[in-house]
Formats: structure tokens, sequence, C-alpha cells
């Protein structure tokens, strides 16, 4: 059975870093990759305070200067991205969105993760219309 976006979050990976061979995703060979884990994504994520936005590339570069690496791997980024889905869970069942992950503070709203995430794109553009006032 697949594990549950609560499950993936709790998984106790590491961070991994290694030496690109050649290219990918835009990425150049010899940089330094960090594939971050979804519990490194949801941190950072916590630390953006309310009002405020980052994109997700801005993200990507912080997380990998943070770790002592060129880039973050755009697509790991993106995939443990998804684990927000445990945060809208948290408020379907109940929880005010102030008291779960912000995850509208980096996830655009017109981007394609927000069109495949369950709140959608409309949830996300409320969040920050309502934060930004």
């Amino acid at each position: 059975m697949a594990k549950t976006w609560k499950q993936k979050l709790e998984d106790q990976k590491q961070p991994k870093r290694q030496v690109l061979q050649k290219p990918m995703a835009g990425v150049p060979a010899g940089s330094m990759l960090l594939i971050p884990t979804p519990q490194l994504v949801k941190e950072f994520m916590d630390t953006i305070p309310e009002g405020e936005q980052i994109s997700f590339k801005e993200m990507r570069e912080h997380i990998a200067k943070t770790h002592k690496s060129d880039v973050a791997c755009p697509i790991s980024t993106s995939t443990s991205t998804r684990v927000v889905e445990a945060a809208w869970e948290d408020i379907q069942a109940g929880k005010a969105p102030n008291q779960v992950t912000p995850f509208w503070r980096v996830i655009e709203p017109d981007s394609n993760l927000a069109k495949k995430l369950t709140c959608g794109s409309e949830f996300i553009e409320a969040m920050r219309e309502q934060e930004v006032g």
C-alpha cells in the first residue's frame, strides 16, 4: 500500500549530496547537487514569516546553500514539496492554516505544482491574499 503524505514526511531519510557526472534538468555537470527530503523542505517552509512569499527557485537556492551545495535538485525538490499535502490533510481535519506548514508562501498559485495539489490553486491564492492584505 502506498504511504500517506504524513508517513512520507515522517520518514527519517537524510538529504544527499552528489557531484553530477553529466548535465541534468538544467544543472551543469560538475555541480554539487543536493537531493532534499520532504522534511527538509517542510522545515524551510516553516521558517517563512507570515505575509512573506518566496519563489520555489529561491527556496531551492537557499536549501542548497545551507547544505553546502551548488543547487538543490529541481526534480527531487518538487517531489519533496508535494509533502505539503500533509498540511492540507490537517486543514481538512480541522486545523487552522496558522497551525500547519505555510506552503502557500512558496508555491505560486499559477504553477504546475499548485495545479497538482489537492487544495488547488484557489486555496493558495486565497491564503496569499489573506496574508498580504
